[in-house]
């Protein structure tokens, strides 16, 4: 069984508590087989693979695989495109270095669902949305990469893995997936990248 779940803002990648005022996955009615291919923090929402069948966090996970994962990232502040040059050449923190990854300015997504509880709105702030490509899963990556160039993330979102999108999957709801789908998450993006 493969599952895609859409893991709501505030809850974490496991089924067990850590002290905190987050939920786990034991909200969810999830399979009591499955576990997480990887995770996403508490605080990033989106797509969360789940499994009870060996072998797929080596295919999706291992660092020579390097499948490609797509978030959309709301930031604070005006971005220019010139600004995500950085992101684009790869990056190094003073502890990190991550590889280059693909960066655009986009519009908002199309029927974003809210999240709960909602970003805190400043009419004198302006924010924008932007949707980013990486091949790697260091601890987090997306909110390091954006902060690194003068744009904390507000709301970060994973979109895809693979060829595999979270579609009109709702925040807290769960899929298992199709033949079809199990073929386009495995889908080669590279040569590097396929799930053998």
């Amino acid at each position: 069984m493969l599952i895609s779940f859409y893991k709501p803002y505030r809850v974490l990648s496991q089924f067990s508590e850590d002290g905190s005022e987050n939920r786990t996955l034991r909200d969810f009615q999830l399979p009591d087989t499955v576990h997480p291919i990887g995770r996403l923090d508490a605080d990033t929402e989106g797509l969360l693979l789940l499994t009870d069948e060996p072998g797929w966090e080596d295919r999706l996970l291992h660092p020579a695989k390097r499948h490609p994962k797509v978030y959309w990232a709301q930031v604070e502040g005006k971005v220019e495109d010139s600004d995500l040059k950085q992101l684009r050449q790869g990056l190094k923190t003073k502890r990190t270095a991550y590889l280059p990854a693909k960066a655009t300015v986009i519009q908002e997504p199309g029927q974003l669902p809210d999240r709960n509880p909602p970003i805190r709105f400043r009419k004198s702030v302006p924010a924008t949305w932007l949707e980013i490509m990486i091949k790697e899963g260091k601890n987090r990556q997306v909110r390091k990469m954006t902060a690194s160039i003068g744009y904390p993330t507000l709301r970060l979102i994973r979109a895809s893995i693979g060829h595999y999108s979270l579609g009109s999957l709702q925040p807290g709801k769960w899929v298992e997936l199709s033949d079809s789908d199990r073929a386009s998450l495995c889908q080669p993006t590279s040569p590097a990248s396929s799930c053998h």
